[in-house]
């Protein structure tokens, strides 16, 4: 599975990144939630949102996601602009935000979370049942495979954390997003579950799904990461390549500013 776009090859020969964020700023009253940030998403990595409480990364992501305007900032999509100004249109630029909270109707079956609002339909609007069931499964098997899930008609309720998870990652992968925001996805999971999430993720990457993984556990961000921007105070402090720091230099980092 390759979902990203040909990469052009920027000035030195890099490749353009996959979706760029510049000058973004956002101010409620006298507080300033962000600062002039800076914030790419290069292809085929994962990249760790890092900071304390209060950093700025959950009005970031907000605004990446199109649920927050900002006063100021531009957008570009492998170095082209684009309008993210709504969940719409930041689902179209192929960016799809999962919450901590999984955003998955609990007491509706698996397949019809998958499909929810995009439900193929028969010629006099019936739903296609064999069709939606069948190609629920297949995206799970073939995207983030995950114990326990025998059946699409599993209603989301009977589901761990981590399946809920898997369910929400797949139904992203498969209507063509390109680039994942995991706002705290491994924060209520248990030790398993949180091991296949990471794996899940890595595998994505590798696959051409770029993973933004805002995180408070620099252990699991290491593990898994190419690069972390850090954030503190409503600025981006810090971007760095995994090669060229440490675990203890990231939370050095983290608790000096």
């Amino acid at each position: 599975m390759n979902t990203t776009d040909a990469q052009p090859a920027g000035e030195n020969g890099a490749a353009t990144p996959l979706f760029t964020a510049q000058g973004v700023s956002k101010t409620y009253g006298h507080v300033k939630a962000l600062m002039d940030v800076d914030f790419e998403v290069r292809p085929n990595e994962v990249v760790g949102l890092l900071g304390d409480n209060g950093a700025g990364k959950s009005t970031l992501i907000k605004i990446l996601s199109g649920v927050v305007s900002p006063d100021e900032g531009t957008f570009l999509r492998l170095g082209d602009p684009i309008d993210i100004g709504s969940r719409r249109k930041s689902e179209a630029a192929g960016i799809q935000t999962i919450y901590q909270d999984i955003a998955l109707v609990r007491s509706m079956s698996i397949m019809r979370n998958i499909f929810a609002g995009r439900e193929p339909l028969r010629a006099l609007g019936f739903l296609r049942m064999r069709e939606m069931r069948e190609t629920a499964m297949d995206i799970l098997d073939k995207y983030v495979q995950i114990a326990g899930i025998t059946s699409p008609d599993l209603l989301v309720e009977e589901l761990s954390g981590g399946q809920a998870q898997a369910v929400a990652i797949a139904r992203a992968v498969h209507f063509k997003r390109d680039i994942l925001l995991l706002d705290e996805p491994t924060s209520a999971l248990s030790i398993r579950e949180t091991e296949k999430v990471l794996a899940i993720m890595r595998d994505l990457a590798d696959s051409g799904v770029s993973c933004v993984f805002v995180t408070h556990n620099l252990y699991h961000a290491f593990r898994v990461c190419d690069r972390f921007a850090i954030m503190a105070h409503g600025q981006n402090v810090k971007s760095v390549p995994k090669s060229e720091t440490t675990l203890g230099e990231l939370t050095d980092i983290i608790m000096t500013h």
